[in-house]
């Protein structure tokens, strides 16, 4: 006797949202409306005409800052993620204690051991040409979040890598393709599909974490906003830096899911 069951198409109805999701999603409601009302009953156009700019040109630092960390960050996390993955304990343990290191400390320690302890070796520095470098405070910072970032991006590939099924690289060399081709034409894409949304968390982070980089006198959003507070004792420049934050963080998820969409359209068909 076939069994009818198990050829029965999956059900395409849409469940409907339990208690909880309900409440959850009106609890969001409630604050983004009660966060409308206060942005509105407590509108100041003199601030936003003396701070707009302001807010925009360190919304353009952050920005900025964020992406060449992130970059700077990818292409330093290559090497760092094949020594994670090779046999020889010579690639494989500086490897180990770079990602143990600035996967285990604070980043604000590490920006406070940069910044301030770069300081006690400038004449080394200055000796061989990198203190201009060391002794601004955006590139301490660019430097520091690219070496922290490259420790994160280097386990997201390292994991994304040793995901692929070993079959692909069997099957690649019983055709007789070179090892190099294998891995940039038939694993890394694949890698790479499962490695988008941890990259996307990981820049999101970064956007969040930068504001620290305000307390070494960079003037990013965070730091704008300090100044603002501290020139005015209105609450609300923090609630406009936090509206900010969240819509560079909203159009950075919307980018992520039609990338995402993109690259796996033919698995959803």
């Amino acid at each position: 006797m076939t069994d009818l069951t198990a050829s029965a198409p999956p059900s395409t109805e849409k469940k409907k949202p339990g208690l909880a999701g309900i409440l959850f999603a009106g609890f969001w409601v409630v604050v983004f409306a009660s966060l409308a009302y206060y942005l509105a009953a407590s509108w100041n156009s003199d601030l936003f005409a003396r701070y707009g700019l302001p807010y925009l040109e360190g919304l353009w630092v952050t920005v900025s800052l964020v992406v060449s960390s992130f970059v700077c960050g990818a292409i330093l996390s290559v090497p760092i993620a094949f020594g994670r993955m090779a046999e020889s304990r010579t690639a494989r343990v500086p490897s180990f204690l770079f990602v143990y290191f600035f996967r285990g400390t604070p980043l604000i320690a590490q920006i406070f051991l940069v910044y301030y302890g770069f300081g006690e070796f400038r004449g080394f520095l200055d000796s061989i040409g990198l203190w201009w470098f060391f002794r601004e405070a955006w590139f301490c910072a660019l430097f520091t979040i690219a070496l922290n970032s490259a420790a994160y991006q280097a386990e997201i590939l390292r994991g994304a890598i040793e995901s692929v099924p070993k079959g692909q690289w069997e099957g690649g060399r019983s055709l007789g393709i070179s090892r190099s081709v294998i891995f940039s034409r038939i694993v890394l894409p694949q890698a790479m599909i499962v490695a988008l949304r941890p990259y996307a968390n990981e820049l999101i982070l970064l956007i969040k974490g930068s504001a620290i980089v305000a307390i070494i006198t960079v003037y990013d959003l965070f730091g704008i906003t300090r100044q603002a507070y501290a020139r005015t004792f209105d609450f609300q420049t923090y609630v406009w830096a936090a509206v900010l934050y969240l819509v560079v963080v909203e159009i950075l998820r919307r980018l992520t899911n039609f990338a995402e969409a993109r690259v796996t359209r033919h698995m959803q068909r």
